[in-house]
């Protein structure tokens, strides 16, 4: 279709899902050139190494172009198809039809979705169909493929409840929700079982994957005078409450450190050059692991807000969402402040590198029970049991000193020993 000169293209391009995603795939398009779409609608899939997602329409508008077909894979940025507004955005007829419909056939969503009659649901006929795998009468999508792989799944025994019985992502994600292992952030009380070692890799090529994550640290060090404050905590009340309410450690650091921020705002920010902003809202940062692909840090917006047992509930969510790629680009972006939890695997202290542009990141590590020196009332010390942890902030001394790190470590301590 070609545009009027009173038109306006604007580009669909492929969105950034994360700081380590470089690039992503299309696996299907909901429109075909010719086709008009309103702002907000979803115009395709696409699929990271982190994320499965749809892509937004970014205005409303007739489809011009759709330049990356099913299947291919491009860079973050790359425009992928052209949306003409203004006044001779209309949608065209197609081989002589009705405005906006398509000859095509109906497509058939390779994960078993419903596929509508309108063009709006069909895929580019000028595109390959997207990549399957065919095992007997059943095909799967890569999206499947790829979720069934990471959880060892044998997707012969998982039931399809799509067109058919054809399996879709849904099905794979319930079949593994009765067997998901232990979170990144479980306490370190009920530690994940020893791994077997894995055997010794021939040389090679680090993962694009890897080097993206490696990109992207360097740059933090580069860039970032980064400096490392470390206090240590008796986590006591915390492991007492923890027990009653049934949710982890990580919950009550998290709303200790919300707290702390609103007592020390300059650790709740952005420094971009030399633009300095300082963010009412407490856009909390998990970071969770995704094994041999790295790690991804989806964001709880407005924590501030959430009590313990919210803030459990949604680090619980976003970590089973980031494992089986459902978040959505705004799920990792506009994060204000982050926490790290690599502790559950016994580790006692770390330096975390600042996820840019924020100007902090606090470390959780594990919560270990050793001897103490303890003073009671009267002031007498004595030995005793403690379950006790170590907190690192490392910090931008470009925009922070030391003195408030060290102050806002105190403030975090203080919550976390008077919990009740």
């Amino acid at each position: 279709m070609s545009s009027s000169p009173t038109d306006v293209l604007v580009d669909v391009t492929m969105p950034q899902m994360g700081v380590s995603v470089a690039d992503g795939t299309v696996v299907g398009w909901r429109v075909e050139p010719g086709d008009r779409i309103e702002a907000e609608a979803t115009i395709c899939e696409i699929s990271t190494d982190k994320i499965d997602t749809e892509v937004p329409s970014p205005t409303t508008g007739v489809v011009t172009e759709i330049l990356v077909p099913i299947g291919e894979t491009v860079e973050v940025g790359t425009v992928m198809a052209r949306i003409a507004t203004g006044a001779g955005a209309t949608a065209q007829p197609l081989d002589g039809g009705t405005a906006g419909a398509s000859t095509a056939e109906p497509a058939q969503p390779l994960d078993g979705g419903h596929a509508g009659p309108s063009a709006t649901e069909t895929r580019s006929s000028s595109a390959p169909a997207a990549p399957a795998v065919r095992n007997g009468n059943r095909r799967y999508s890569p999206v499947v493929q790829r979720i069934a792989s990471e959880h060892g799944i044998d997707l012969s025994q998982v039931p399809g409840t799509g067109r058919g019985g054809r399996v879709r992502k849904q099905d794979v994600l319930a079949f593994v929700e009765t067997d998901e292992p232990p979170l990144h952030i479980e306490s370190p009380y009920r530690p994940d079982p020893v791994a077997p070692a894995a055997p010794a890799a021939a040389g090679g090529e680090l993962s694009r994957m890897r080097r993206q994550i490696g990109e992207h640290m360097k740059r933090s060090l580069d860039t970032a005078a980064t400096c490392t404050t470390w206090i240590e905590v008796d986590m006591s009340r915390v492991e007492a409450v923890r027990a009653r309410v049934g949710v982890t450690a990580l919950a009550f650091v998290a709303r200790a450190s919300i707290d702390a921020i609103r007592e020390h705002p300059a650790m709740n920010a952005w420094l971009e050059g030399e633009k300095y902003t300082r963010h009412s809202d407490v856009n909390l940062g998990i970071a969770v692991s995704l094994g041999e692909d790295g790690l991804i840090v989806p964001v709880i917006p407005r924590a501030h807000e959430l009590s313990v047992e919210g803030l459990a509930a949604r680090v619980r969510d976003i970590a089973r969402r980031a494992r089986s790629r459902e978040l959505t680009p705004d799920d990792v972006h506009g994060g204000t402040f982050t926490i790290t939890n690599p502790g559950q695997y016994g580790s006692i202290m770390a330096t975390p590198i600042i996820n840019l542009p924020q100007v902090a990141i606090l470390d959780f590590e594990a919560t270990i029970k050793r001897a103490v020196v303890v003073t009671d009332a009267d002031g007498n010390d004595s030995i005793a049991i403690r379950p006790m942890t170590i907190l690192g902030l490392s910090w931008d001394h470009r925009a922070l000193d030391g003195a408030l790190a060290a102050q806002f470590l105190a403030t975090v301590k203080r919550h976390l020993e008077s919990v009740s």
